[in-house]
């Protein structure tokens, strides 16, 4: 079989303008001398395994490979298995692209046993579900089931995000995002939605009725904005979100009414910050989440939960995770585009960072953090105060943190100042029942996984031994 020969010049040259970078400054990521380039850029020259793969890490977000063929898809399973932290001395990309095309079926069965490999730890977190929950019947509750689902679904829903987004740049004019007049003349005129501002509504409170509106004027002006938004959403949008709810097909009515729910405020903030604006104002501020509140008018977290949803094909963001952590260690939102995966119930490892954050408000704090597979990851997180609008109501109070692997640690920029290549990550695991790590003096209860060994004559921090 001979090799395929790729070509992609004009692909390359149309990169390269459009990052703004000369010759000489692209040849220099890309580990390459300029003359080289410029016969790839003439198709001169094909891009060769080692190139392709270059590619792919030096301009993650930018760089889309080609996955029409089954060698290429083929390739990339293989290169994506082989990445595994696991292996501590990985293939190049030419012996990566020498196995996938002189032995397919050895390739295949390769990426297909990783798979299931990667899907042991995914049956874990099953089994940390079944000890955590309390619903002794086994069945999902319905903010699970929809919580799963949005899991599942990549916290990305195309049709929706799209719609959202022409709404949001048909209503915002010359700015970047629509301001509050925009959506309230929308409301009024075109929805046909009267709107009152009181005290005593609780946040929101809509009759579809009589088409009345009534906001708590006591919140914040970024969450007054978002309920607004999220009932032009609700109404404008009502056909696409009920298209995605019979294609979820949830079992309890409750779920689907959860997920209408959950829908309209995804929508919401793809219409407050539409995404090809949103995910290039981020990139240009590597990620700055204070300065894209500003030119956004959101909150921190709004900022940070749409920054985990900016996975649209072929235009993706950095693949960020995002949660919120509550007073008392509650994950009580979750989403990873990452490697790393949260556990399903409870809360997350006392060694993260997440958890001094919420004990000190308006206070930004950055982690460099290892997980058992020896991934490394680059955390911010933020303490956050809500305020009721009321003495004899207490206002919340949690955390929200967004984070991304050491390899996006350059476009991020709560990244500068660490020390990516030294000792002082901090050991962090997923969840005690999920952690291996035998040496932990922060561990509240042994592996799900592993016998315990206890010696009456002896105590440590941890008053046993893992097998």
């Amino acid at each position: 079989m001979s090799k395929r020969r790729v070509f992609a010049g004009e692909k390359l040259k149309a990169l390269r303008a459009g990052l703004g970078l000369r010759q000489s400054q692209m040849a220099e990521r890309l580990g390459i001398s300029v003359s080289y380039l410029s016969q790839i850029e003439h198709d001169d020259r094909p891009l060769t395994p080692a190139l392709l793969q270059a590619l792919s890490k030096v301009f993650p977000l930018d760089w889309n490979v080609d996955e029409e063929d089954t060698a290429t898809r083929r390739y990339a399973a293989l290169r994506e298995a082989a990445a595994d932290p696991l292996f501590a001395n990985p293939l190049s990309a030419d012996q990566l692209a020498r196995i996938a095309e002189q032995q397919p079926a050895l390739a295949d069965q390769f990426a297909a046993l990783h798979q299931a490999y990667t899907q042991i730890g995914q049956r874990l977190q099953i089994v940390d579900e079944a000890l955590s929950s309390d619903n002794a019947g086994g069945s999902r509750l319905p903010w699970e089931e929809v919580r799963d689902w949005f899991h599942n679904a990549g916290n990305y829903v195309d049709v929706l995000d799209r719609a959202a987004e022409a709404l949001g740049d048909k209503l915002r004019g010359s700015l970047l995002t629509p301001d509050v007049s925009a959506l309230e003349r929308y409301i009024n005129n075109a929805l046909s939605i009267s709107l009152i501002y009181s005290h005593n509504s609780g946040l929101r409170d809509f009759d579809p009725q009589m088409g009345h509106l009534v906001l708590d004027q006591s919140q914040p002006a970024e969450s007054r904005r978002f309920q607004l938004a999220h009932q032009l959403a609700a109404v404008a949008l009502r056909d696409e979100i009920s298209a995605v709810v019979e294609i979820a097909k949830l079992r309890a009515p409750a779920s689907r009414q959860l997920l209408s729910v959950g829908l309209a405020n995804y929508a919401a903030g793809a219409i407050l910050m539409p995404y090809a604006r949103f995910r290039d104002e981020a990139r240009g501020v590597r990620h700055d989440i204070d300065r894209l509140c500003q030119s956004f008018h959101v909150s921190f977290e709004q900022a940070c939960h749409r920054l985990s949803t900016l996975q649209r094909p072929n235009a993706r963001g950095v693949p960020f995770f995002f949660c919120r952590v509550d007073m008392a260690g509650n994950i009580t939102k979750r989403h990873s585009a990452t490697r790393l995966q949260f556990a399903r119930f409870g809360g997350a490892c006392a060694l993260w960072i997440v958890h001094e954050a919420v004990a000190i408000p308006d206070r930004i704090l950055v982690q460099l953090a290892e997980t058992p597979d020896g991934v490394r990851y680059v955390s911010m997180a933020k303490g956050l105060v809500k305020p009721s609008g009321s003495y004899d109501r207490a206002p919340r109070r949690y955390a929200v943190a967004l984070g991304c692997e050491i390899d996006h640690a350059h476009e991020f920029i709560y990244a500068d100042g660490l020390d990516l290549t030294g000792r002082g990550a901090t050991k962090i695991g997923i969840s005690c029942r999920l952690c291996p790590r035998p040496d932990c003096d922060q561990r509240a209860f042994p592996p799900s996984d592993r016998e315990i060994i206890v010696d009456p004559d002896r105590r440590n921090v941890v008053p046993y031994r893992i097998a």
